[in-house]
């Protein structure tokens, strides 16, 4: 995919992973949909609350038939204190649990199927996951909706697949450990992240890029991305 100016929509824009994502293309002259709920820094805005069928069916309305070349869902929630030792599966309520899993899960599914004849305008369409390690066989973490939801993913993409057969979508996971943004600096800054050595954004930006320039006779199916220390 090395047209001059690739079509890409980006799920969580507004900050994080998504956002540099973002930036990234659009700084490269790509033409950018930036999905989140707040303002983002790069990209056109299409303004939605991907945990709910209505803002799921805005963003639908908002590109139209527009022709997309890679459809990027970097976006990503969790329970409150996940990560840390303040977190308590007991505690957690059925409403956290829900919205975990619209967003980690539902969110990407749809989208995707909602978007797929969009995609298939594309000469080399992608759909690219940010899933997450805990998301791996015998790799969960406590944290029960967060890693329900990225074993879900998982099996979303390969079902996918399947599904989409016809309109020839690659469809890749990424499962990343932790990545440098500013939320995971700062936890491991202040302690509530043991002391590590996070994976850099660019590296997530490099893996995305690799994707989108293979030929559109090769599909990835996951890529792991481990930290080294």
């Amino acid at each position: 995919m090395e047209s001059e100016k690739r079509k890409i929509v980006v799920v969580g824009a507004s900050r994080g992973i998504g956002s540099a994502v973002a930036q990234h293309f659009a700084q490269k002259g790509d033409s950018v949909f930036s999905i989140s709920r707040g303002q983002p820094i790069a990209g056109k805005w299409i303004q939605a609350d991907i945990s709910t069928p209505e803002g799921l069916k805005s963003i639908v309305s908002s590109i139209g038939e527009s022709t997309v070349d890679a459809f990027l869902f970097m976006g990503g929630v969790w329970e409150n204190g996940a990560f840390t030792e303040q977190y308590d599966f007991m505690t957690s309520p059925d409403q956290e649990t829900r919205f975990v899993i619209a967003v980690n899960t539902i969110a990407p599914i749809e989208l995707t199927k909602q978007l797929a004849k969009n995609l298939a305008k594309s000469n080399n369409p992608r759909a690219i996951f940010i899933g997450a390690l805990s998301g791996l066989d015998n790799s969960p973490t406590i944290e029960v909706a967060n890693t329900a939801s990225k074993f879900g993913l998982r099996g979303a993409a390969q079902a996918l697949k399947l599904a989409l057969r016809d309109y020839k979508i690659g469809i890749t996971v990424i499962n990343p450990g932790n990545i440098a943004t500013e939320e995971v600096m700062a936890d491991i800054e202040q302690g509530r992240f043991t002391a590590q050595v996070p994976i850099l954004l660019t590296d997530i930006i490099s893996s995305i890029e690799w994707i989108l320039t293979l030929s559109n006779a090769v599909d990835i199916g996951e890529i792991n991305m481990y930290q080294k220390g």
